[in-house]
């Protein structure tokens, strides 16, 4: 048994320590935005956060969770109260297919979240382990620096504002 806490809830799961944490997410808890899409830590669909790290899930077992904050896409916000990179992404039309989107959000958000003004080069450099086959690079980044932007306003609103984080 392994516990964690993902998106501030506490689960305790019944899998092998060596599990990898996309199935823990997919299977057992029923979050679905973490794709699997090479099983080898190469393509970037499964990014989610650990610890405010981007990391692989597919390649990263359940026990290096024990006790740490897993943060996935659901995390950051609902489909009625998107968070300030859903809403970017939404407002920039940055996805075609959207398979690798929850990925580039999640690895984005990292980014920001410990450099809130991070350059192009910086995002560039970021996104680069992830993958995206149909093209929307261009409709990314400027989802990326949108969500910068709405996440320093975000950062700006006084204690019980209006404004989803």
């Amino acid at each position: 048994m392994v516990t964690m806490v993902v998106n501030g809830q506490r689960h305790v799961v019944e899998a092998e320590p060596d599990t990898p944490l996309l199935y823990v997410l997919r299977d057992e808890l029923g979050l679905n935005a973490a794709k699997y899409g090479c099983g080898l830590g190469q393509c970037g669909a499964c990014t989610v956060m650990v610890d405010g790290e981007a990391v692989f899930s597919c390649v990263t077992p359940i026990l290096l969770t024990e006790g740490r904050q897993v943060t996935t896409l659901e995390g950051l916000g609902t489909v009625e109260a998107p968070g300030p990179m859903q809403r970017a992404f939404i407002e920039e039309q940055a996805a075609q297919c959207g398979y690798c989107i929850p990925g580039m959000m999640m690895r984005a958000q990292a980014l920001l979240a410990r450099n809130p003004r991070a350059s192009e080069e910086e995002i560039r450099a970021q996104l680069q382990t992830n993958l995206c086959r149909c093209g929307t690079h261009a409709r990314i980044l400027r989802a990326v620096r949108r969500a910068a932007g709405l996440m320093q306003t975000a950062d700006a609103t006084p204690a019980g504002g209006s404004v989803v984080r």
